[in-house]
């Protein structure tokens, strides 16, 4: 295998490996790391819980002096500013004695944007910049954070083939099945926070709790959009721009319903679209995306691309992203 396909292979690999750190590791990123030498992993990490130790941290010190020779894959160029709870992850990685270092993703952050890779190569190591669609999207809440001063956001729904999340009465209904419910579990277990809106919270008084086994403590921080008074244990947004201040957070889940949809559409701040499909049809009832119109068969609104899509027991998932920064 060439080795620019050997380092995209790698580097997808370390890409996978840093869901581990979601949302844990906040406020620092999510990243992961892979050591590779003659073929071999010879270690690996991820940011741990709290932000420390940093993935490449973890990775080094599993390898110990297997990495002497080897090449560093990591999602995120390493960091370059020292800080009170450790030393910076280009510096340790610079007295490793590796060969290489293949990084998927420039930092942002000041402090690091650049800084990280000349430090690396001034210590004699060969590094390898690429362009990794994978890299960033495992890195999303991050980027967006910093480029955008606001969590990453993805709005879920959960609608019938002909594309409505209830009847017109707003009697609360299932739509789909056990095992998409269970993966809305998994979902709300990667982010730090959840937004319903006010008649969803009223009307179905929502737990929007994670019930999975071993990830019971995951569950987000919950939100209402609203401009009344949020109930104890809840709070506040008065609109979808006021995700700002959620920050430091990386990750907001919107989950309805249908006037909170369009609204977080409307303002642009969807970036990502996650439309559970049932296979059946309700003929009429609420919109999936209120004013804008249904979602049928899931399909998105204007401005958005697919790129996922997958069975999910009997239902169907489709994954969108606006169509400026959708990666096929």
């Amino acid at each position: 295998m060439p080795q620019a396909e050997d380092d995209v292979r790698w580097l997808d690999a370390a890409a996978a490996l840093a869901i581990r750190a979601r949302p844990s590791s906040a406020p620092n990123p999510a990243v992961a790391a892979i050591i590779v030498n003659e073929g071999l992993v010879v270690g690996r990490g991820w940011t741990a819980a709290g932000g420390r130790p940093h993935a490449e941290a973890v990775a080094l010190d599993q390898a110990g002096y297997r990495a002497r020779g080897a090449t560093l894959y990591v999602t995120l160029e390493p960091c370059a500013h020292k800080s009170e709870r450790g030393p910076s992850c280009a510096d340790i990685t610079a007295k490793a004695g590796l060969a290489r270092v293949v990084i998927g993703c420039t930092d942002p952050d000041p402090r690091t944007n650049g800084l990280g890779i000349s430090k690396l190569r001034e210590a004699g190591i060969a590094v390898e910049m690429i362009d990794h669609p994978a890299s960033r999207a495992s890195l999303a809440g991050f980027l967006t954070r910093e480029e955008k001063q606001r969590p990453h956001v993805t709005l879920k729904l959960a609608v019938s083939a002909d594309g409505f999340i209830g009847p017109s009465s707003g009697e609360p209904v299932t739509i789909t099945g056990d095992v998409a419910r269970a993966h809305v579990h998994r979902q709300r277990a990667l982010a730090e926070v959840i937004v319903v809106g006010g008649a969803t919270m009223r009307n179905d008084a929502p737990r929007l709790d994670v019930r999975l086994p071993g990830l019971e403590d995951r569950s987000p921080q919950r939100f209402v959009l609203t401009r009344g008074e949020a109930p104890e244990g809840w709070g506040k947004l008065a609109g979808p721009q006021d995700i700002a201040s959620l920050l430091p957070m990386q990750y907001c889940y919107v989950e309805g319903g249908a006037a909170t949809a369009q609204a977080f559409l409307t303002a642009g701040l969807v970036d990502e679209l996650h439309i559970y499909c049932a296979p059946h049809k309700l003929g009429s009832g609420i919109p999936a995306y209120g004013d804008l119109g249904p979602a049928p068969d899931g399909a998105p609104p204007p401005g958005f691309s697919r790129v996922d899509r997958r069975r999910i027991g009997g239902d169907t998932l489709s994954i969108y992203r606006p169509e400026s920064t959708g990666e096929s």
